[in-house]
């Protein structure tokens, strides 16, 4: 990002912009439960033992998983199902 740029004008038409990962995941767990998010998501930090602080260091480590929770979330919010 060069020095005189704004965030919104890098990513302007990105609808998680501003939104941080703690959040999606936070709705999600509350919107979904733990069980339902592991079967939606199959992945070991949803189904075993799960917490949101291991959860936000797995997805922040590995984007195939984080792109499937942000799609979730998009999916889960009735602003963003159609479009």
């Amino acid at each position: 990002m060069k020095r005189n740029e704004h965030p919104e004008q890098i990513q302007p038409n990105n609808p998680l912009h501003g939104i941080k990962l703690k959040d999606v995941l936070t709705y999600l767990v509350k919107f979904y439960g733990w069980q339902k998010l592991g079967e939606l998501i199959s992945i070991n930090c949803f189904t075993s033992n799960p917490s949101i602080s291991s959860s936000l260091k797995f997805l922040r480590k590995t984007p195939w998983a984080r792109d499937k929770v942000e799609k979730l979330y998009l999916d889960s919010i009735p602003n963003f199902k159609n479009k």
